[in-house]
């Protein structure tokens, strides 16, 4: 076959660029590894407490009617616009239109009005039940438009609608949404291998701004020296919240890294079950609590990164209130409380599950508790037995996990909840600050509800999580603060 002489014009160029060390112009770079700690049980944001499940589908693959900016601020969603009637109690949204789901299926109001109506019902299994406790009807108006009416004023509504347990989900799909995930985001699952990873691919009939990669991965690596190495060798682009923060200082001496370190929503507690003894009793609480050097954890745990604080609040937000003073480390004050209890020989159990934050920190709690009295029988759990054993059947003295919701205090007014707080004092705070409006009046709600849960011991508040970070230098878009558990992928690309 001869060439013709356009032909081997070409060739003879290509050949010259080669000879010169000039190489083509390559693709850009479509896809992106996303390093994970811990796997999640399902997909199904609507019907899981595991942090991982938004880690995952969180704007990627979930959309509600508004949502969580980098910032924290309240964005528009599936929603596009609303309208909020003068006494508070209703909310009349305007819905984008033109919005498919993965599987071909039509979004409009039905859609919505199915999907806070089953979150809302009895049976609902929604971790988060309570964010829809308010919603008296959902009404759909037209295709296009749904009202919603609350049977009292509610002032964080549209900040609840931007939780992941929110999402709207069609009925056609909602029962299989664990493994087979169907919403409206930007990508679509395309494969998971359990106990390796999830994979999503772009979804081509996406109603919003398309997204630049073509295929996010999210592989789950559990050790921290194992995530190291993946780094390091290239296995994987970005890992938004590294396990292993020791790790940290090689990344930023290396250029082909950035580390990126933000704020979290993650409040992380040593939590105490307020209904069993002997931790029924306050002083035993408090005694505890005293025993506890916040800054050795998060030295010895985090390596430096944390901001220690005395309450269920994280200190990056307005309302916060540094209560650490209250709660801070004294083992005689610790001695003498458990004297004035009566209390002797005192053995706790201390169920860990496996963050770091929580397996390095226990052993520190641990030891820092013997120091004035109190043995613990340590067990090391996994996510699902701690949310079988713990979270559900609260059979536990104590644990420590980080709460990375966002203001998610209000989950102390649940009596039903795994610390088994719910203070009737409290419940009438948190009463008094759904219907409140005005901003300085709902801060000094927010400073109210802080303290009492402060007053009475209800956990020991050990610190707030850091985000940190490392990624492909090249690499950009990655969230650095962590307002809710996300990894939003919607606006993450390659630079040039």
């Amino acid at each position: 076959m001869t060439k013709t002489p356009i032909a081997a014009a070409a060739v003879s160029l290509l050949t010259l660029g080669l000879a010169l060390g000039v190489t083509p112009a390559t693709a850009a770079k479509m896809d992106a590894t996303i390093g994970m700690q811990l796997e999640p049980p399902n997909l199904d944001p609507t019907g899981g407490a595991a942090a991982a499940i938004d880690e995952v589908v969180y704007a990627n693959v979930f959309e509600g009617l508004t949502r969580f900016g980098a910032d924290g601020a309240i964005l528009p969603a599936l929603a596009k616009s609303w309208e909020i009637s003068d006494d508070g109690l209703t909310y009349t949204f305007m819905l984008n239109e033109g919005v498919k789901f993965h599987d071909g299926t039509v979004f409009d109001a039905e859609d919505v009005k199915f999907s806070l109506d089953r979150a809302r019902a009895d049976e609902s299994t929604n971790a988060q039940k309570a964010l829809f406790a308010d919603i008296a009807s959902v009404d759909v108006v037209d295709p296009a438009t749904v009202k919603v009416t609350l049977s009292k004023p509610n002032g964080s509504f549209l900040f609840n609608m931007a939780w992941g347990d929110a999402v709207i989900v069609a009925p056609e799909s909602a029962a299989d949404n664990a493994a087979n995930p169907v919403g409206t985001g930007p990508f679509s699952l395309t494969e998971w291998v359990k106990g390796d990873r999830v994979e999503l691919g772009r979804y081509d009939g996406y109603w919003g701004n398309p997204v630049k990669l073509d295929k996010v991965t999210f592989k789950f690596i559990s050790d921290p020296t194992a995530a190291f190495a993946a780094m390091m060798a290239g296995d994987i682009d970005a890992y938004p919240t590294f396990p292993a923060p020791e790790n940290l200082v090689q990344f930023e001496s290396d250029p082909r890294f950035e580390v990126i370190i933000g704020s979290s929503e993650g409040e992380t507690i040593l939590a105490m079950n307020n209904k069993q003894a002997p931790l029924d009793n306050i002083k035993i609480r408090q005694a505890v609590v005293h025993a506890i050097d916040r800054q050795a954890i998060i030295d010895g745990a985090m390596f430096g990164y944390g901001t220690p604080i005395g309450t269920h609040f994280a200190p990056h937000n307005p309302a916060y209130v540094d209560l650490t003073g209250q709660s801070a480390y004294d083992p005689e004050k610790s001695k003498a409380l458990l004297a004035e209890a009566g209390v002797s020989d005192l053995t706790l159990s201390l169920k860990l599950p496996p963050p770091s934050y929580a397996r390095r920190g226990g052993e520190i709690i641990a030891a820092q508790l013997r120091e004035v009295g109190i043995e613990t029988e340590i067990t090391n759990v996994e996510w699902a037995q701690w949310l079988d054993d713990v979270f559900k059947a609260k059979n536990f003295d104590l644990t420590i996990v980080s709460h990375t919701e966002p203001m998610d205090i209000g989950i102390y007014g649940r009596e039903d909840y795994y610390f088994q707080y719910g203070d009737a004092d409290f419940k009438a705070i948190m009463a008094d600050l759904d219907k409140a409006t005005d901003p300085a009046k709902r801060t000094e709600l927010m400073q109210a509800a802080q303290k009492k849960i402060a007053d009475d011991y209800v956990n020991g508040y050990l610190f707030q999580l850091a985000r940190t970070g490392v990624a492909n230098a090249k690499l950009k878009g990655i969230w650095p603060n962590s307002p809710t558990q996300a990894n939003d992928m919607t606006g993450v690309y390659w630079e040039d």
